[in-house]
């Protein structure tokens, strides 16, 4: 077989799945809970590790050409995840392909030591060297210069039509911002080099922060100018969560020229959960609220515990959906966020990694925290991620699949 064959195949797969009644009515769940009137609570899997699910050869990747090897492992992983642990996914009829965005960068090289448990899986450790030590360090910050190969974009396109048109819809797709200041400063710097200059020389962090923030606003200014934001009618998650929403795009929208206005976006401090809420009001909101406020809605927060920031967070821009990690207080998070925003919450994903499954452990953990939301008449969304490894049993995903649909549907 061709690699256009297979792909051919495949596709044909995706789309009878995409055709079922019941993906539109997934649509509709979604967008019931990212308006705050739920039906009931959604359930999402992503951040799968991958390299312990090819148990029977469904994943094996069989193309030769390059780009055909990404949409077949696309597809792929589409049809093993809709066979095995669906949820709430929903299987759409168009495939993606990205622009051609060329980014120069901030000007910042990250330098760092990795270390593999499992050579197989690309989840790894890293040790960071502080490249952020002085004034002449931080001019090294520059703005980033964006554009578009509008050559190769069409190359990708039609190379994607010949294979798909009459089966899938292709879409070009551009830049999904995504707003992270301290993620990237703790690789530049390194957690404890970061922290240890808060601390210590508070007036040069915010020299840093202050040069991050001018770069990735120059950034969000030229992909909106250029129409490289990502089309919002293909924005179909946000953060591992279903984004469909009555709310986006906004008025007068134009898919040629999508505005930030029109677009989830989510931000996170994952490093400042050992930080006060004046310090995390300090370095990281008073920064990002301003670019939060250019976007339609907003996600805020990853496995830092939130429910002791609430009052800070809730003056977010834009907010819809809080990160509520497993190191939170489920009750005083379900109690501060109320009806007026989306609980997303993060199960523990470490009961799939422990020597043998407990069920028992996982439905309690869920029932937990569903009870405390609807005692709080709080909208939920369970968002099993960061799925570092299940010790290659890929049964343990479609148990915690059931056990989450059985608690969300009941």
């Amino acid at each position: 077989m061709n690699d256009k064959h297979i792909l051919r195949e495949l596709a044909k797969e995706v789309a009878e799945i995409a055709a079922l009644p019941q993906q539109e009515e997934k649509r509709r769940l979604w967008r019931n809970l990212n308006k705050l009137s739920p039906s009931r609570p959604m359930v999402m899997i992503d951040q799968i590790c991958w390299n312990e699910l090819n148990h029977d050869g469904s994943l094996d990747l069989i193309c030769k050409n390059d780009d055909c090897r990404n949409f077949e492992q696309t597809l792929r992983r589409q049809l093993y995840q809709w066979k095995h642990f669906p949820v709430d996914m929903v299987v759409e009829s168009y495939i993606t392909v990205p622009k051609a965005v060329i980014d120069t960068g901030n000007g910042l090289d990250v330098k760092e030591t990795m270390l593999a448990g499992d050579k197989s899986n690309d989840v790894v450790s890293h040790h960071y060297e502080n490249i952020l030590n002085d004034d002449s360090d931080v001019e090294k910050i520059k703005n980033p210069q964006i554009s578009e190969d509008k050559d190769e974009t069409t190359r990708r396109v039609d190379f994607a039509k010949e294979i798909f048109d009459d089966i899938l819809q292709v879409k070009a797709v551009g830049v999904a911002p995504f707003m992270q200041l301290w993620d990237p400063i703790s690789a530049y710097m390194g957690i404890q080099g970061a922290l240890d200059t808060i601390i210590d020389r508070p007036d040069f962090m915010h020299k840093i922060v202050e040069k991050l923030m001018e770069s990735f606003t120059s950034m969000l200014d030229q992909v909106e100018a250029q129409g490289l934001l990502l089309d919002a009618n293909a924005q179909a998650l946000i953060h591992c969560t279903g984004a469909y929403t009555d709310e986006l795009p906004k008025e007068d929208y134009d898919p040629n020229k999508p505005r930030l206005k029109d677009l989830w976006t989510a931000g996170l401090a994952q490093m400042f959960s050992i930080v006060s809420p004046a310090m995390h009001q300090e370095y990281e909101l008073d920064y990002v609220n301003p670019i939060f406020e250019r976007f339609g809605l907003v996600y805020y927060g990853c496995c830092e515990p939130l429910d002791h920031k609430l009052d800070i967070v809730k003056k977010i821009p834009n907010l819809r959906k809080v990160s509520m990690s497993p190191w939170t207080d489920r009750n005083r998070g379900a109690e501060g966020l109320g009806s007026d925003y989306v609980f997303s919450c993060k199960p523990n994903p470490a009961h799939l990694a422990y020597d043998s499954f407990d069920e028992d452990i996982v439905r309690k953990e869920l029932k937990d925290i569903y009870d405390a939301c609807k005692d709080n008449n709080t909208p939920l969304e369970f968002i099993l991620k960061d799925i570092s490894t299940i010790r290659y049993d890929s049964m343990r995903l479609q148990k915690w699949a059931n056990i989450a649909m059985e608690i969300s549907e009941r």
